[in-house]
């Protein structure tokens, strides 16, 4: 019996100290402060909040202002259904020389961006900078109109032509025709409808630079007025400026295609 007391002492220890160290690491994983976030136990806040606040855009085509680069203008039309941006298009774009080949390339690859992105945060075309520029600013454009145009509770059936963020009364629209190239440059012409009347019209392009300058100045006062009083495209011509009066009424005539009139 001597002999047998100290190893049952050993024993007894040897069990003790291998309960105390199973205790001790059953006990280890709740009392780190860090495990649960490694674990991603507890996912932040932050990746759970949705994007988002901008106000509602209104269902329609609305067409954005022009904007100016170093090769040339750059404007954008969407066409919202179901509060979305269905389709993305540019009426404006720069042409000519190699513009032609870098417009090509990069314009499929913008509409297709801001359809995706359902924004203007988009990633500008590798060797088209200033045309990504632009189309960015022309597309920004569009939807600040297209969300007026929800806020007001008002819009135009898609694909109409109707640019949905002009102002006014319900029944009053405000619609941009097709670019017309002319030698010069392009001219475009918006023109606002209500109660089935040209109220105004106005060239949101002209050929500009040198003489155009003086050309389009004393020009296109006078179409603008000359189509609100004729109320269609059959507008004489303004004498010295043959290709800005041509191009203007061929704009013209495509507004009030897409109006209807």
């Amino acid at each position: 019996m001597r002999k047998s007391h100290p190893v049952r002492r050993a024993v007894l220890a040897t069990a003790a100290t291998v309960s105390g160290i199973v205790l001790l690491l059953s006990l280890k994983p709740a009392s780190d402060p860090g495990s649960a976030a490694v674990g991603g136990a507890a996912p932040p806040a932050a990746a759970q909040s949705p994007q988002g606040g901008a106000r509602p855009i209104g269902n329609g085509t609305v067409t954005g202002d022009a904007a100016r680069t170093q090769y040339g203008a750059v404007q954008v039309r969407l066409t919202v259904s179901g509060g979305k941006i269905t389709k993305a298009e540019a009426v404006q774009a720069p042409g000519g020389g190699q513009s032609d080949r870098i417009t090509s390339n990069a314009v499929p690859r913008l509409n297709q961006a801001a359809v995706a992105a359902q924004s203007a945060d988009i990633d500008a075309v590798s060797g088209a900078t200033y045309t990504s520029s632009g189309y960015k600013k022309s597309l920004q454009s569009a939807l600040d109109k297209a969300r007026a145009a929800g806020s007001a509770g008002s819009s135009g059936p898609a694909g109409s032509g109707q640019d949905s963020g002009s102002a006014g009364s319900a029944r009053a629209r405000t619609v941009t025709g097709s670019a017309a190239r002319t030698q010069y440059g392009p001219v475009q012409v918006r023109i606002t409808v209500s109660g089935g009347k040209i109220t105004e019209a106005e060239a949101v392009q002209a050929p500009g630079g040198g003489q155009s300058d003086r050309i389009t100045s004393n020009a296109v006062p006078r179409l603008n007025q000359a189509a609100v009083a004729a109320q269609s495209a059959d507008i004489d011509a303004v004498s010295g400026a043959t290709y800005t009066s041509a191009g203007y009424k061929q704009s013209l005539q495509s507004a009030l295609d897409r109006a209807g009139g």
